[in-house]
């Protein structure tokens, strides 16, 4: 099992929610972790400033190229950030329940 994260971010906490549920559902994660916090970009070549959910999804190396085209489906952002953050170690346990989870 060779998990990853991959790290997102919602303009609020409506499409978070419905977003993760629907990768839930569809078995491309395994959980999500999810927080409100301030954010600063340029947009339309202008700094912008306000708040986004951020969230950290929980998954399979063979499910990410899955996961980030359904990202990009289901995201209200026209440039959304999808980056996937390799694991080199991860516990047992809990590589073995995400196995569980996805794959049975």
């Amino acid at each position: 099992m060779e998990a990853v994260f991959v790290y997102t971010t919602f303009p609020d906490w409506e499409s978070a929610r419905r977003i993760v549920r629907e990768l839930l559902q569809r078995k491309l994660i395994v959980c999500a972790n999810m927080r409100e916090h301030e954010a600063m970009y340029w947009w339309e070549g202008k700094i912008e400033e306000g708040k986004e959910v951020g969230a950290i999804l929980k998954t399979e190396v063979s499910k990410w190229k899955e996961l980030r085209e359904a990202i990009k489906e289901l995201h209200p952002y026209e440039v959304p950030v999808i980056a996937r953050i390799d694991l080199d170690k991860l516990n047992r346990e809990y590589s073995e329940w995400m196995g569980k989870v996805l794959f049975e």
